[in-house]
């Protein structure tokens, strides 16, 4: 008896370890596929990180940001290569066509789960970053598509970093740091560093958000104080290099005499100016679905008993809004 347990035993630990796909052999050769695929796709983004920056990476820049040894970094090289995503030119790392186009779905992946665990999660800004590395890998190019409309096709993450188009065309990133920036002169938010991680919850603990209008009231060697003519943020050099600015655009005028819709009364119309930059995400693919776009005519037509919802007519169609989401549209009365 004890013999034919033994026996029945020893078959069912090889039909464990062994089953084609569900054996343990079988699960750990797909998690090392899992972690060799996720570790060339690091490898990717750190390449066209440095391409944008208009330099290339280097066997030992690529092993820095992987925290790899240098024996690794040359057996991930050669493997790149051999799938055609790499070129070894001397010392620089060259992507190819394939390896760039590869890099920026990956790219597009990141900040899009950006924008998605920002805007519609309420994940906080500064724990965002290291869930998308995390779920940057997980997305087919339809699931990535699907995403992207859900969130209503964004051109920005969160931290203001541009996000390839589904065509893999990427603009380049906006503004310079606020130390370059001359002082007293208006200038807005468009890009938060976060990394290294330190500066950037120094700038989140100090209020300052993507989008603010600031102006440098005052910076020495030791300091740089900022204000948006309500507040005053102080801030060390090295972490207010992290800002980057860029002038007011052209259409800030027009917001600036603009009203949020809420404000109309009765029957009044007005032509929609923008909607406010708060709106994003499925928020924003709504209010574009419904037809709010720049430049359309809209006005309330009916006054709800409790106050809210209020209709408003716009295109030939009545729609609801409560007030804080009229309030997010700006609007010039005509």
């Amino acid at each position: 008896m004890n013999t034919l347990f033994w026996i029945i035993l020893f078959f069912i630990v090889i039909v464990a370890a062994f089953a084609p796909k569900v054996g343990l052999f079988a699960l750990y050769k797909t998690y090392r596929a899992t972690q060799e695929r996720e570790q060339v796709e690091d490898a990717l983004k750190h390449l066209l990180d440095r391409e944008q920056q208009g330099r290339h990476a280097s066997p030992e820049s690529l092993g820095g940001a992987l925290d790899l040894p240098r024996t690794r970094v040359t057996q991930l090289i050669e493997g790149m290569e051999v799938q055609g995503l790499l070129e070894s030119r001397g010392t620089d790392l060259h992507l190819t066509a394939e390896g760039e186009r590869w890099a920026l779905h990956i790219v597009r992946a990141h900040r899009l789960w950006e924008r998605y665990l920002a805007d519609e999660a309420r994940m906080p800004l500064n724990q965002i970053h290291g869930e998308a590395q995390k779920r940057e890998h997980s997305l087919t190019e339809a699931q990535l598509n699907e995403l992207d409309a859900a969130l209503g096709h964004p051109t920005h993450d969160p931290h203001g970093d541009p996000i390839p188009s589904r065509e893999g065309k990427m603009n380049r990133a906006e503004g310079m740091p606020i130390t370059a920036w001359q002082a007293d002169r208006p200038a807005r938010i468009v890009h938060l560093e976060d990394e290294p991680a330190l500066a950037y919850q120094q700038i989140l603990a100090a209020g300052l958000r993507l989008g603010q209008d600031i102006r440098i009231i005052e910076k020495n060697s030791n300091r740089y104080i900022l204000s948006d003519g309500e507040s005053e943020y102080k801030l060390a050099p090295a972490v207010a290099s992290n800002i980057h600015v860029a002038a007011l655009p052209e259409s800030e005028r027009l917001k600036r005499e603009a009203i949020p819709l809420a404000e109309l009364i009765q029957d009044q119309r007005a032509q929609i100016v923008a909607l406010d930059d708060s709106v994003q995400g499925f928020t924003r693919r709504r209010f574009l679905d419904l037809g709010l776009t720049p430049g359309t005519t809209i006005y309330p037509e009916l006054t709800n008993f409790f106050g809210e919802p209020r209709a408003y007519r716009v295109r030939g169609t009545s729609i609801a809004l409560r007030n804080d989401q009229a309030s997010q549209i700006w609007v010039q009365p005509i």
